[in-house]
């Protein structure tokens, strides 16, 4: 999970992806697609555009997936660039922000926002306690 945010953003880039879910899913298509489109469901390299914005079709099989499948945003069911914030607390933040501040500043419930910090919490743990090529497939997504 941290490694989405590895990459440095610049402050603007931070204040477009926090207010905007289109800038989130187009962040998330970038990074996870970096180094090409695979199909998950037949190993096809090919692609054209989906139905939603940023999600791609497979050329072969026509399974369509979405930038946020696969990724702890996948069926997020507030905003996206709400999560987006507290992930980047979570992995980058300066300071540690309770659930009840994270559910002051962007208007969703206290248990919302505990919620969605425990799973990135857990889903951290994980990939730290894979082994190198566990964490190296996993990791390819999140490049």
């Amino acid at each position: 999970m941290g490694a989405i945010f590895k990459k440095e953003l610049s402050e603007e880039q931070l204040n477009e992806l926090f207010h905007c879910d289109e800038k989130c899913f187009e962040f998330l298509a970038e990074v996870k697609w970096e180094h090409g489109f695979t199909c998950r469901k037949c190993g096809n390299k090919n692609f054209c555009p989906g139905k939603t914005p940023h999600s791609r079709r497979c050329t072969k099989c026509k399974t369509e997936e979405s930038a946020a499948a696969g990724t702890i945003f996948h069926n997020c069911k507030f905003p996206v660039h709400k999560a987006f914030y507290i992930a980047y607390n979570v992995c980058k933040g300066k300071e540690d922000l309770s659930s009840y501040e994270l559910a002051r500043r962007l208007s969703l419930r206290q248990m919302t926002c505990w919620n969605f910090k425990t799973k990135i919490s857990h889903a951290i743990q994980e990939m730290d306690s894979l082994s190198e090529n566990e964490r190296g497939s996993i990791q390819k997504i999140f490049k």
